[in-house]
């Protein structure tokens, strides 16, 4: 985890990245990292960081998405598994934009739990990654789901012996995501528009709402103190 400050500028490199410690986004890195992103449900690693998923994607890294749940509590009037079939596709069209593997760890949406058996299993299923950088959700999240998925890779950081870099993203910040204040801007100007459309895969969650609850001021605003069009922000 970081914990200093960085405010980077727009460079002059190909995709304008204002990258990440450790993760060069221009084209052609030295070096090709493995990247995990690992969401409490389907959405919410797109619009955490689906921007900064994309550009890694398009810089040749290695990008996977690990869901904590199938969203089977998430469509009024469904059964669990109708919704987690549903939802299941869903994020499956939205990786296949990003060019990112999913993987569903296997919890239940609105009842997922933190303890021994899961730490020892999320951590298995991490590692069997072998991640450079893992990104997750921010622990002071209204929804139970979006702390479990932040506590157990917390843990899983732990066990590795922090192995990895770990970066904490945010998703309807004010809303879901409480006392946020970034270390790190990534800047998805190139990469806004696939993100919308990987948001945009989640028909059943109103793709347009999800945006509307703030993800697309948050871009902006991200952006105007990153001095760029448009960012995402870390911790």
């Amino acid at each position: 985890m970081k914990s200093t400050r960085r405010s980077f500028l727009k460079s002059t490199a190909a995709l304008s990245a204002i990258s990440l410690p450790g993760l060069s986004l221009g084209n052609n890195p030295e070096k090709k990292l493995k990247i995990v992103c690992v969401g409490g449900h389907p959405d919410d690693p797109e619009s955490g960081c689906g921007g900064t998923l994309a550009l890694a994607a398009g810089a040749g890294h290695s990008v996977t998405t690990i869901y904590l749940t199938r969203g089977e509590a998430g469509i009024e009037g469904k059964s669990h598994t109708e919704a987690a079939s549903i939802r299941s596709k869903e994020a499956e069209s939205a990786c296949a934009i990003l060019k990112a593997k999913p993987i569903f760890a296997g919890q239940v949406d609105g009842a997922t739990l933190i303890n021994r058996e899961w730490i020892t299993r999320f951590h298995q299923l991490l590692d069997n990654e072998k991640p450079d950088i893992v990104f997750t959700q921010w622990p002071i999240d209204t929804h139970p789901d979006h702390q479990m998925a932040s506590l157990l890779t917390i843990n899983a950081w732990i066990r590795s012996g922090k192995k990895f870099s770990l970066y904490f993203y945010e998703v309807c910040n004010g809303e879901q995501t409480l006392s946020f204040r970034p270390t790190d801007y990534v800047d998805i100007t190139t990469t806004q528009e696939t993100k919308r459309k990987a948001i945009y895969c989640h028909v059943s969650q109103s793709p347009e709402a999800i945006y509307d609850c703030g993800h697309r001021a948050m871009e902006q605003f991200r952006g105007l103190e990153a001095g760029t069009k448009a960012a995402e922000a870390f911790i």
